[in-house]
Order: structure tokens, then C-alpha cells, then sequence
């Protein structure tokens, strides 16, 4: 566990800048802006009078969680850029890194590069919005059920509702402490979270349907935007169903791979319940946790070369258990 003197160190951070801008990584998730918007409301809260802005794109799915800021002028020699659940300079959504000159970085991916002054890395962590929780504990901060609400969603969201194995007693500790010094029905925050659209549920039917596993139990499928187009739903609705075949016996690595044409991307969506993925990611350019991982891929053909990696890497692990 990171010792508590890093947490007090960015806060003093906090304090010296009349303006803060909270980034986090493209492709929005509820941990990403959970995180953005908690952060937000504990600095507004404790300093009134600062500027801060919590910004990127959009995520319509995930709208009920808060409204994103817009920066129309801003004096960044007196900002703070904090960015948040991203490892990487070229995840990172909306910000130029050499617009600012004052930076901290706040995640529990596995390092893969520095770029900031203060970087709080904890891998361990089921989640940036539990690192954001001891920041305010070790801090003394005063939240509100909006933050709560908010750190609570990241949590749960990025833990698969405690199922995942980074989930810790710590993690339950947190949230103990967080639900007792506020007043959320959590019950409640499940509904507006999982709600799908008829669209997506069908969709999802369709990729039980046609994808395709190996022997090996590497299952994949390739979303074209026709098929997203037919089905009436969007890109981000791959990565809202990937989790459902956890639980699926004959599978251990499933990759989602999603058709972007307007960006010239193809998006892998990948996770495991064994192998390790995210070497394999890295080779592609991207990276992620050791089983839950992407990449952002440029042609077909190299969609299939990373299927035939992760159906090797899933053969090796099949055969290492057997030796066992």
C-alpha cells in the first residue's frame, strides 16, 4: 500500500493552484468518471473559490453520473492538470500534456509511463475511485452523497460487484467507511448502471451466437459498423457486454473486436479468467490490467495476428495447468 505522505503531498498540490483541471482516459467508464467527478466536488467543497474542471467526451451511457466541464479560457501557468485511471500519454482524452506544466497522475493500472511530477500508482487497487477514497480519508475530507454516489458506482463497476480478484479486504473497508458516513441507498445505484436497451440485449444474443472459440478457448468475434448499424446500437455497447461471458467454462480469453471507421480503428476489447493478457496488449499498443486489457488496432490483419497471440498465450497456460 502506498504510504499516506503521497496522498497529503498532492494535496498540498491541490491547494497552490487557483485552477485544477481533472482529466482521464478516452472511452469514458463509470471508474474513470466516478473518480473525475468525486475529485471534483471534494476540491470545490474544501476550496469554493478555485476553478475546477472535470473534462473529455461524453458518455451517454454513463450521463447520470454528472455533466463533464467545458474550458473556454484558463491561465494555465496557475493550473494543475490531475490526470486520472490512465497509464499512458496517448490515452489520455482532451488534454495536451505540453499545455500544462503542472501534473499528477492518479491509477491503478500497471506503470507503463511516466509523464507526470507526482504519480500515485497503485495497482493493487481495485479501482481509481478507491484511491480517491483514501485520498479524502487520509486528508480528512468532507464529502457529500453526491461523491459518495459517485466513488460507490466506480467501485462496484470496476470490481464487477466485488467479483474480480483485485477486489481486497481494503477494498471492503473503503466502502464500509464510505457508506457509513453517508446516506446513499446503494441499491439504488444499480438500476440506472446496468440498464440496457432492448437493442443491446439483442445484439448481445447475436454475438453468443456467431462467435467464434477455439480449442484452445480463446473466444472472439469481429463487429463490423454494419452489424452495429443493423442492430441499432453503438461501439461502446461491445465493451458493456464483454463482461457476461465470464462464467462461461469452455472460455478463457474472449476478445470483442469493434469496427471504427470514422477514427481508422479497429477496438479489442479483452479479458481473461487465467492467462495473462495484458503482455500481449502491450505488443499491440495497448495494455490494461493482467485480465482485463485493449488495444486499438489498424487492420483486420493484425486483429487476427493478436487472436493467434492470445490463442498461443491461452495453449500455454492450458498446458502449464496440466502439468501441474
Amino acid at each position: 500500500m502506498i504510504f499516506s505522505n503521497i496522498y497529503k503531498k498532492i494535496y498540498k498540490e491541490i491547494k497552490k493552484y487557483p485552477n485544477i483541471v481533472i482529466a482521464r482516459h478516452i472511452g469514458a467508464d463509470p471508474d474513470a468518471l466516478g473518480s473525475q467527478f468525486a475529485l471534483r466536488e471534494l476540491i470545490k467543497n474544501k476550496f469554493p473559490k478555485k476553478q475546477v474542471y472535470a473534462i473529455g467526451n461524453p458518455s451517454s451511457r454513463f450521463k447520470f453520473m454528472g455533466i463533464l466541464d467545458k474550458i473556454d479560457e484558463i491561465d494555465k501557468e496557475n493550473t494543475l492538470l490531475i490526470v486520472l485511471d490512465t497509464p499512458d500519454i496517448k490515452r489520455i482524452d482532451s488534454v495536451h500534456l505540453d499545455d500544462y506544466k503542472h501534473i499528477i497522475k492518479i491509477d491503478h493500472h500497471p506503470f507503463v509511463e511516466k509523464f507526470a511530477s507526482i504519480e500515485l500508482i497503485e495497482d493493487s487497487a481495485s479501482s481509481t475511485c478507491q484511491l480517491i477514497i483514501e485520498f479524502l480519508l487520509k486528508n480528512h475530507l468532507k464529502f457529500d452523497d453526491s461523491v459518495a454516489k459517485n466513488l460507490y458506482l466506480g467501485v462496484i463497476s470496476d470490481t464487477g460487484r466485488f467479483m474480480h480478484n483485485y477486489t481486497s479486504k481494503r477494498t471492503f473497508e473503503l466502502i464500509t467507511i464510505l457508506l457509513e458516513k453517508s446516506n446513499i441507498d446503494f441499491t439504488s445505484l444499480y438500476e440506472p448502471l446496468y440498464m440496457r436497451p432492448l437493442s443491446e440485449v439483442r445484439f448481445q444474443g447475436y454475438i453468443l451466437e456467431n462467435m467464434t472459440v477455439t480449442d484452445n478457448g480463446v473466444a472472439y468475434i469481429k463487429i463490423t459498423e454494419e452489424m452495429l448499424k443493423e442492430f441499432d446500437v453503438d461501439s461502446a455497447s461491445a465493451g458493456n457486454i464483454i463482461s457476461d461471458l465470464k462464467c462461461v467454462s469452455e472460455i478463457l480469453i474472449w476478445i470483442f473486436l469493434t469496427e471504427d471507421k470514422k477514427s481508422n480503428l479497429i477496438r479489442a476489447n479483452i479479458r481473461s479468467r487465467g492467462p495473462i493478457i495484458n503482455e500481449i496488449a502491450a505488443i499491440y499498443g495497448g495494455g490494461g490490467h493482467k485480465f482485463a486489457s485493449g488495444a486499438r488496432l489498424t487492420s483486420w490483419s493484425q486483429a487476427d495476428n493478436l487472436i493467434k497471440d492470445l490463442d498461443n498465450t491461452s495453449e500455454k497456460y492450458i498446458e502449464e495447468i496440466n502439468a501441474e
